[in-house]
């Protein structure tokens, strides 16, 4: 990362809006400091910001808005949550609103860096994953995903919104399909080391990403339209048959 990837802090307590501030600027980011959504707003009219570092309790507009907007606005903004320990449901309704990650306070400072670069690789494409080319077209059950635009789009030809965690997990699922993969193993390659063995993240995602594709999880009916499959006792299988062509 270089000084041309700006981070946006928005906290409204000044003090760990400093600290936050301060420890970006030192591993070579650019950084804005934000008090709250007007500053922000003001700062993404200015100039691309690659990642909001966003506090979900903040005076006047809250998180869970901002989070909202920035992720269904054109820029589609990535956003880390940063939570109060105790806050499981806001942190998964933000996860449910496109939110890429979260960090429960107090959180360690490397671990704030882990996970902002984790997600700057992603949304960045500075890592691809394993032998994906960015000419690289993915076809399944009548759907298709450009690799290199992210665009996924539906049998009808529709786009379908993904967020950068739902497209990484799709790209594992497109990557290994007609394969059992556990949970570890899709952590491993969506998060990395930035993964706790507790990481909750990739269910929301997961859920999510079946939902966006259609599948019906919970339906018993074996005949019911299913992309993703659950393995009982192993994990989860893309079942689809997947088509690789060149753009």
């Amino acid at each position: 990362m270089t000084q041309s990837t700006l981070i946006a802090v928005v906290e409204d307590d000044p003090e760990i809006r400093s600290l936050v501030g301060g420890l970006l600027s030192r591993e070579g980011f650019d950084v804005a400091l934000c008090s709250g959504a007007d500053e922000l707003d003001r700062e993404i009219d200015r100039r691309r910001v690659d990642l909001v570092v966003l506090d979900l309790m903040l005076a006047g507009e809250d998180g869970l808005s901002i989070c909202r907007r920035l992720r269904t606005g054109p820029m589609g903004t990535p956003v880390l949550m940063v939570t109060a320990k105790g806050d499981d449901l806001d942190r998964i309704i933000g996860l449910e609103l496109g939110a890429d990650d979260y960090l429960p306070k107090p959180f360690n400072p490397r671990e704030l860096v882990a996970r902002v670069r984790a997600i700057l690789r992603r949304t960045r494409d500075i890592h691809r994953a394993p032998f994906q080319s960015p000419q690289d077209i993915y076809g399944f059950a009548g759907w298709s995903l450009n690799a290199a635009s992210r665009l996924l789009q539906n049998p009808a030809g529709e786009p379908v919104d993904l967020t950068g965690g739902e497209f990484d997990l799709l790209m594992v699922f497109l990557m290994h399909p007609q394969r059992v993969l556990n949970r570890d193993q899709l952590l491993d390659w969506t998060r990395g080391r930035s993964a706790g063995p507790f990481d909750r993240t990739i269910d929301v995602q997961l859920s999510r990403l079946r939902r966006k594709l259609g599948d019906d999880a919970k339906s018993h009916d074996t005949k019911a339209h299913s992309v993703i499959k659950t393995v009982r006792g192993g994990g989860y299988l893309f079942s689809a048959p997947v088509e690789r062509n060149r753009s």
